[in-house]
């Protein structure tokens, strides 16, 4: 808790304004590399032109926009236990999370061995098609995989985790990994997309009714079959990896149905998942302020994937020597979700 504690005061004297100064506030020794996903221009043709934006005001403080080179950012702890986690920030698809949701988070997992890789992806509020950040998120966990090795991380223990509208991402990367959102480009598109683990925070997992009210539908409702292509539980098989839900009983974004629903459908299929409903708590609350119930969930969190193996049982990070490179919050008024 006391590292927990560290991280909200950091966050709380104010976001970094550039992708540099997010990295470094992850954590001193941590080195970072970022990886491009598409060799080329992505797929799909869009309005974004011109440069990032980073938030600088009210609830929008470190979120990002306007994104047009889609990539991952890799950060290495001193000592990776030799788990990985894809971080997938929310914003109802017009905006992500990186500043209050992705970087305390990414500080929290390198501090116990896990090297976090952020994701930032397209977003269809700035003219991508729907389809764009489901092409992103699939393609990024073969490029992770297909660059394992060089980062000390095992490809069968990679795992997402995704807050709000990046939980309905991440659980659909996590559902559809058999199903083609683009054509392959490179050797990496050989790799599994599957997750071999899954974390959804105060997630948008249904665009069903009475579902349908946040920001995160609008923006994927302009493709005509939508609702039943990017509602999560409609897509749980025995295949999908085991999951983790956990979400406030008084969330005003995503009602708190949609972590009912999907843990219903996990366990239909016999999934290994774990649900964890908190009294209260809102939307947004990212790691969640020490002292809050919210705060408990990434203890919660780190139990249940050591429980499975993702972490050494003794709690302490194992040093995975990596291989030689390869040549080569609360509701917004915006709808925030």
């Amino acid at each position: 808790m006391k590292f927990l504690r560290a991280v909200a005061v950091v966050f709380a004297t104010g976001l970094a304004c550039s992708t540099a100064a997010f990295a470094q506030q992850v954590a001193a020794g941590v080195s970072m590399q970022s990886l491009d996903l598409w060799p080329g221009q992505p797929p799909g043709d869009s309005r974004a032109h011109g440069p990032e934006r980073i938030g600088q005001t009210g609830t929008g403080v470190g979120a990002v926009s306007n994104v047009s080179r889609p990539r991952i950012e890799i950060y290495r702890p001193q000592h990776p236990n030799g788990t990985a986690i894809l971080l997938i920030g929310g914003g109802g698809y017009f905006r992500i999370g990186i500043g209050h949701e992705v970087m305390p988070t990414a500080q929290w997992l390198a501090a116990i061995g896990v090297t976090p890789v952020v994701l930032y992806y397209r977003l269809p509020a700035d003219g991508w098609k729907p389809v764009a950040p489901f092409q992103d998120a699939q393609r990024a966990m073969r490029v992770l995989r297909a660059h394992a090795g060089e980062y000390g991380v095992d490809p069968k223990h990679i795992g997402v985790v995704g807050f709000s509208a990046g939980g309905n991402l991440a659980g659909i990367t996590a559902t559809r990994f058999a199903d083609t959102f683009y054509t392959p480009v490179d050797a990496a598109d050989q790799q599994s997309s599957r997750p071999d683990f899954a974390g959804l925070i105060y997630p948008v997992i249904s665009l069903k009714s009475p579902y349908d009210t946040t920001r995160s539908f609008r923006e994927l409702s302009v493709q005509p079959d939508a609702v039943q292509a990017y509602s999560v539980e409609l897509h749980v098989t025995h295949d999908t990896p085991p999951t983790f839900l956990a979400q406030a009983q008084d969330d005003p974004i995503a009602n708190i149905g949609n972590s009912l629903v999907m843990f219903d459908a996990l366990r239909a299929q016999n999934v290994p998942s774990e649900l964890h409903v908190f009294e209260n708590g809102g939307h947004g609350w990212g790691l969640g302020t020490p002292g809050t119930l919210v705060a408990a969930w990434p203890r919660l969190f780190a139990d249940w994937i050591r429980s499975h193996g993702w972490l050494p049982s003794n709690g302490e990070p194992a040093v995975v020597a990596p291989s030689k490179p390869k040549a080569a919050r609360r509701a917004l008024p915006e709808g925030d979700d």
